[in-house]
């Protein structure tokens, strides 16, 4: 069974970065696509970052709130995603998830906290 391991959140200072990675313990077929979702206490799920893999192009898209903050990037090869956070704000404090969708399934992992204060 595969599963996704993340590393990377913590705490820090709003203003400040942080670089998330997401990496599957084994082989995932036909990645198609992998995103970062987060969700803050009291508040739904939502996608911040996805990136759509298709030969040599990979196409990135943001939710409006990360633009030119964020930036997610793949290795696909070695079924890895990492999303670069940079200018971080309070209102990025979230649980922070990322999902690998393969040929059959989606693989999600397991949540890595990241914390801004003010």
């Amino acid at each position: 069974q595969v599963q996704l391991v993340e590393s990377g959140g913590g705490l820090v200072q709003a203003g400040g970065s942080l670089r998330l990675s997401c990496s599957a313990s084994g082989t995932i077929f036909g990645v198609k696509n992998l995103s970062w979702y987060r969700q803050a206490p009291g508040k739904q799920r939502e996608l911040v970052a996805s990136i759509t893999v298709g030969g040599r192009t990979h196409y990135a898209n943001y939710a409006d709130s990360v633009k030119g903050r964020f930036t997610i990037s793949t290795v696909s090869a070695k079924n890895t995603v990492y999303l670069q956070m940079n200018n971080l704000k309070p209102e990025d404090t979230a649980v922070y998830t990322c999902k690998i969708t393969g040929q059959w399934r989606d693989y999600w992992g397991q949540g890595t906290q990241v914390t801004v204060s003010s």
